[in-house]
This record gives C-alpha cells, structure tokens and sequence, in this order.
C-alpha cells in the first residue's frame, strides 16, 4: 500500500473538526460571519494560503483547480471540503482521530520523513501544534514528535506521564518506526 493514501487520510483526520466546521457554515448563509472569524483564526495561524481558497470555495467557487498551488496539508484540507459540500458523508469524522490503529502508521511515516523532508517536517509541525491545542493526551503526545523527529526511541522516556492509551500508540508508533528505519 502506497504511504500517500494513509497520509492524506492521517491529515483529514487531524483536520477532521476544523473541514467540517468549514462546510457546515458555508453551507448556512447565516453562518458566514462564523466562517469568517473561523478562517481569521486559520489565517492567524499561517494558513493564508488555504484561508484564501476556503473563502473562494465558501463564495460558490468549485473547481478543482483551486486546489492548484497548495502545499499538501492545505491540498487534503481544501479538497476535503470540496468533497464534503458534494457529498457530507465524505467528511472526516473526529472521532477516528483518536484511533491509534489508523494514527500510528501515518505519523510514523510523517515523523520519518520529517527527519530528511522540510515539507513533511512542517506538516507534522502544524500537526502537533493542533495537537498541544486540543490538550491532555494529544498534548502529551505532542510534545514527543519533536524527541522523536530527533531520533529518540526509548520508550520509557518518552512515555513519562501518558495514559495507558496514549502511551500505546507512541510504543504502536515507534513499532513503525523501527520497521521505517530497517529499511
């Protein structure tokens, strides 16, 4: 199996929360001021780039050309929404974000890339920041990209402090990294 669709998928899953909030108020004419301070929130964030299509997008502008120009974690996020306001049963759904099963072998790979990729190392950068937001596990979580992107692997220092949960999926997610690395 190709890593780009267990990517593209991690990123949607990440991003679940905010691409359905995007289509809901699009969708709603008097939710357009809620979208906007939403996408405010996005841009203050350093998503321009994204922010600037979503507002395209929230203006009655389809086509898949809007997706032209955008990094890979804008891509998936701008298409998502696309897709959602086409089909809503495409939408991400939040809950799975939790699921180590479906986490582990995505951030993996996204922390082995980010280890040699600058593109891959922003993407799992903005991904833990959402991460440090939501707070507790994820937060925990978190703060053990950057020691594992530095090639940190002891699990007993990396688990300090974590629930039986999280801790399960850094010891699922160095699992995959050490097949990543054998390799």
């Amino acid at each position: 199996m190709s890593n780009l669709p267990e990517r593209r998928e991690q990123i949607r899953l990440v991003h679940a929360t905010f691409i359905r909030q995007v289509v809901a108020l699009t969708q709603r004419p008097e939710g357009r001021a809620e979208l906007e301070t939403l996408l405010e929130g996005a841009e203050q964030q350093g998503w321009s780039t994204l922010v600037a299509v979503l507002r395209r997008i929230a203006k009655g502008e389809r086509s898949p050309a809007l997706l032209n120009g955008l990094d890979e974690e804008d891509g998936v996020i701008a298409e998502s929404v696309l897709r959602g306001l086409q089909d809503p049963a495409s939408l991400p759904d939040p809950s799975k974000a939790q699921d180590p099963t479906l986490a582990a072998p995505g951030l993996a790979h996204m922390i082995h890339a980010a280890r040699t990729d600058p593109q891959a190392l922003v993407l799992i950068g903005n991904m833990a920041d959402q991460m440090s937001k939501v707070g507790g596990s994820l937060a925990r979580l978190a703060g053990v990209v950057r020691p594992l992107i530095n090639g940190e692997r002891n699990p007993d220092q990396l688990c300090r402090g974590m629930d039986t949960q999280t801790r399960q999926l850094v010891l699922e997610i160095l699992g995959e990294l050490g097949k990543l690395e054998a390799h």
